[in-house]
This record gives structure tokens, sequence and C-alpha cells, in this order.
């Protein structure tokens, strides 16, 4: 569809897929999933202001029917495609630079101290939290206006194809893949399969002359950014950076934050900001929503990352930490590989001569080990309260699957 009746001669646009969060003038996105159906609130979102309504072939009749909604109604055959190819359209309208980013791991990260550092000369707009995904991506492009200079869009992946589909859409003319390893393999199937579904951001690059960054110490990065561009005539630049110790001074907790850095101070070089000026901003920025984030509480000191969890992020976790005690949330969508993954921890804890550990989730139950599992978050949270389990005047690290809800011990700790 030829969206020009809607964006030309605009300088932003307003996009809900909320009916309750409709606007005068904006587009409503009738969104429709197993158990919603936005079409349903067409109506709504036109007589509450509401410029247009994209709605698909389940518009309702009494909605449709309505000569005051004519010309209002924008039928579609699938309305996320709709939402998708109306953010393409105004992503080359603007004609900004788009930044892409992904990785298995510290791409939110890297994404956040990136915007910390270009917004020391631009003004840019980048995803917030993490709207990474096929509905979040479209989302983020919509919200930028023409005042923004710069884009930094994250892209998040569970399945093949994935990535493919997020850069059709985001078109990027610079892309950042942080690093790979062993995370959603029940989606990927295999570390290959993560490896070739990250790569396709680089296949895009190369296919479109744009321009990579590019840690030059990651060996599956290099053999991933061989096999995408040989062959292939590429007139985009390579922007590499290497590892480096991890700065002091910063909010940041974990040795392995030192290569996020590194990979936002490179792309701060790519558009004229030197590193002590990068630096400054890296050092200024606070990390939040539970990702690397140093809590004092009134009994113990936290290093909390439980926003989410791998295999390969929850074994960073555990080299970098210097405390004394571990709790220590399931990893989730790893498959055949859940068990192997468990108990390599648990191997790993041993190793490292850890006493007080608390593993909670039953793929804790599959590896042989001798620390306390709770099945769930709940019953840990319980002995703490009751006293049956004491930690005062300790380190802990709380790190696990955003699905165990791990920051819901920070109040007992």
């Amino acid at each position: 569809m030829n969206w020009d009746f809607l964006i030309e001669g605009k300088d932003s646009l307003a996009v809900t897929t909320d009916s309750r969060k409709v606007t005068s003038g904006c587009v409503f996105v009738a969104l429709k999933g197993e158990h919603f159906n936005g079409n349903l609130f067409a109506a709504q979102a036109l007589e509450t202001g509401a410029a247009y309504a994209i709605v698909d072939e389940d518009i309702p009749a009494t909605c449709s029917q309505k000569k005051e909604y004519d010309g209002r109604l924008i039928r579609v055959d699938d309305s996320l495609r709709a939402l998708q190819d109306l953010a393409r359209a105004w992503r080359r309208k603007l004609a900004l630079p788009v930044i892409g980013i992904t990785g298995t791991n510290g791409k939110t990260t890297t994404k956040e101290l990136t915007a910390a550092v270009l917004q020391t000369r631009y003004r840019i707009h980048y995803t917030q939290g993490n709207y990474n995904n096929s509905l979040g991506v479209p989302l983020t492009l919509l919200q930028l206006n023409k005042q923004h200079e710069l884009a930094v869009i994250e892209m998040g992946a569970s399945h093949p194809g994935d990535i493919n589909e997020l850069v059709a859409i985001a078109e990027p003319d610079y892309g950042l893949i942080t690093n790979v390893g062993y995370a959603h393999l029940q989606g990927f199937g295999s570390f290959e399969g993560v490896m070739r579904t990250k790569g396709e951001l680089y296949d895009w690059l190369v296919a479109h002359n744009g321009s990579v960054l590019r840690n030059a110490d990651n060996a599956y990065l290099s053999q991933m950014w061989e096999k995408a561009s040989s062959g292939h005539t590429w007139s985009g630049k390579e922007y590499l950076y290497h590892r480096i110790p991890m700065p002091e001074g910063t909010h940041l907790v974990g040795e392995y934050n030192a290569e996020n850095i590194a990979a936002a101070l490179c792309i701060g070089e790519c558009f004229g900001i030197d590193r002590e000026a990068g630096m400054r901003a890296i050092r200024s920025y606070v990390p939040s929503n539970n990702r690397s984030q140093a809590l004092q509480t009134a009994k113990n000191s936290l290093v909390v990352d439980a926003y989410n969890a791998n295999y390969t992020s929850m074994q960073a976790a555990l080299n970098s930490f210097d405390g004394d005690t571990y709790i220590l949330g399931a990893m989730r969508e790893l498959g055949d590989f859940s068990h192997t993954a468990h108990q390599n921890i648990v191997n790993l804890l041993l190793e490292r001569k850890a006493d007080n550990v608390y593993l909670v989730g039953n793929e804790w139950k599959e590896a042989t080990s001798p620390y306390p599992v709770y099945t769930t978050i709940e019953e840990l949270k319980e002995q703490i309260t009751d006293g049956a389990i004491q930690i005062a005047g300790q380190k802990v690290l709380i790190k696990g699957s955003r699905s165990n809800r791990m920051e819901e011990l920070i109040e007992v700790l």
C-alpha cells in the first residue's frame, strides 16, 4: 500500500495499537492475536479522535456500515504487516541514519550506552526497554520525527528469520552484533542457528552497502562477517573495536560490560565523538530495569541482573562476581541443551567453591547438585521472610530468566 496520504507533509506521526491511548488525529492500528482482537475497538478509536483506523477483514459490520467512518477505515489483509510497512515508509521519508544492534547478550545495555554517548552531540531516538521484536521495532520507528538526527534500533530474535524480518523494516545503515551465545536454542535449534540468524544483520549490511561495527577479538563474529561478505561487492565501511579492561568509575557491574562499553565507544567515534567524551557519558549512565544493577539495601549489597538469562550470560555473571551469595533462577528456552547447561552452571559453582547458593526453578532439579532448589520464587521468598534463611551483610548476585521474577527478592534482602 502507498502510505503517502498518511505521511506527506508530516513532521511526526502519532500511531497507537491501544484504543485507550488514542489521541486526536492519531492512527489506530487494530492488531489481532490469540486472546485479543483490536478490530472490536476500531469504532471506539475513531469516535475518540483517531483520524484513521487500520483494520483487517474481521472488522465488525456495525462499524464498517457507519457512513461517518467512510474513508477513515483502512482495510488490510494483515494489520501487523501494515504497521510494519507504514514504519518502513516513515523511516524512508525521514532518511536519517539508523543503527541496528543485535546479539545474544548485551544488546540492550549496548543500546543504552550508545544512546548515552550519541546524545552528547545529536538528537536521537532509541528503542525503549526491550521493544525489539516485530511489533516493537515498527512502533519505535514510528516515534521518530523530523527533529531527530539518529536512530538506534535494538533487534531481538528467538527464531530463524527474525532478524531478516526486522532489518527489512528498519533498513539499518549501520549494524553491530554484540556477540553470539547459547540462548533461545529451543527456537533456533542449535548454536549454528543462532549464528545464522544474528548474521542476517551482516547479510543486510553487505547487500545494501551498510557499515559494520565489529568486535575484532570475537572469533565467531569474524567467522560470521567473513561468510556474509565473501564473494560480494561491498562498498560500506568497517569499524573495528577490541576488548578493553573494565573502565573505572562506571555504574555498571560485571567485567562482561567492558565489551558493551567498547562497542558504544566505537559507535560514538564513528559519529565523531571522541573516547574521552564517550567515557564521560558512560560514567554518567545509571542502569535500571534490573540489568547489571548494583543496589545497596539495609541488609546487603545486591548485584541484580534479573531481566534475562541464558547459558552464556549466566557463565559471564558468575565469572565476574566476587561476592558471597548466589541466588540463581533457571535458564529457559534452551531445549535439549537445558540439562547440560544447568549441570555446567552447578559445576562452575562447585569449582568456585560457592557455599551460599540458592536455586529457583524445576530445571535445576535435573542437575546433580548439593544446593537447595526452590520450585518458585515465592517458596524462597517465604523462607527468607520467615527467617529460615538468613542473608545479611553479604554481597548477593541475583540472576535468572525473566519468567522466574527474581527481582521480587530485592524487597526481602
